[in-house]
């Protein structure tokens, strides 16, 4: 078994600081165990509430804003599918999001007794968002195989835009990680902006409805929203031509979720000093 001293000296830390990172992968992947273990440790269901969850969301809003709202699909989509796909990558998000947020306050047991790149704990504590979002996109397929619904070569890009929902879950969540430990009431604001961004986001309706009413004085705030080139370019891929999908709000994604990570970057290690002192 390969070991390695850890000297704890002043400007060390920061010098090696990604190397260390990777040195401590071990424990990122223990730290990821153990949270996707307790997520499902004596629950009936176990796994199954991630297919549970998003299958309910989905019956529940494509009867609401189908049936009742009447809000038309994609030509050529069918509405459940539309549905079913922005939730499964919004709840990727939100749930990422969550969790990276509150990653620091729930390991300060782990904060206060030994040292290791802090990093590590917004890292692992994605593992439990990723298994609900493959159970979910499990779910997806059996119901494109119940419409008979077949992808094209666009599912290539599938993965281009689970990394960039990832990476993006970790730009605003990483920030919010930093400040929830010296200002504990941000946890209280975390499910308010996860409730309120899943209403602003193209998960129940499509951006060809907000493309259509361009010349509404709201309608470029809307393509400044990170999530809504995610959302629609995840569908995209999974959907085919017939989905709407904005280049341009894509580009839009890139480039605020890009800035957003290294700031959120930089702003998490300028405050990971003060964590133990927070706590």
């Amino acid at each position: 078994m390969k070991t390695h001293e850890v000297i704890i000296q002043p400007g060390r830390s920061e010098k090696h600081y990604w190397r260390d990172l990777w040195r401590n992968r071990e424990l990122m992947y223990i730290l990821s165990m153990r949270d996707v273990s307790v997520r499902y440790k004596q629950t009936a269901l176990g796994t199954a509430w991630g297919l549970i969850r998003p299958l309910t969301t989905m019956l529940i809003m494509v009867f609401v804003f189908s049936k009742i709202a009447k809000l038309p699909a994609d030509p050529g989509v069918p509405y459940p599918l539309m549905v079913l796909g922005g939730i499964t990558v919004w709840t990727f998000f939100a749930t990422s999001f969550t969790q990276v947020s509150n990653s620091v306050t729930l390991n300060s047991n782990l904060v206060t007794k030994v040292y290791f790149p802090r990093l590590i704990m917004p890292i692992s504590s994605v593992a439990v968002s990723f298994v609900d979002f493959l159970v979910s996109l499990g779910l997806f397929i059996l119901l494109a195989a119940w419409y008979r619904f077949v992808p094209d070569w666009h599912l290539l890009l599938l993965p281009a835009f689970i990394v960039l929902a990832l990476l993006a879950s970790f730009a605003f969540g990483l920030f919010f990680a930093a400040v929830n430990v010296k200002f504990r009431d941000i946890a209280q604001l975390i499910p308010f902006i996860v409730q309120v961004g899943f209403y602003i986001c193209p998960i129940a309706y499509s951006s060809r409805l907000v493309a259509e009413k361009s010349n509404e004085w709201w309608a470029p705030l809307y393509w400044l929203n990170p999530m809504v080139g995610i959302i629609d370019g995840f569908r995209w891929a999974l959907l085919g031509e017939n989905a709407y999908f904005n280049p341009q709000s894509l580009l839009t994604s890139v480039i605020i979720t890009g800035v957003c990570l290294t700031l959120s970057i930089y702003f998490f290690r300028k405050r990971e000093n003060t964590f133990v002192d927070d706590i």
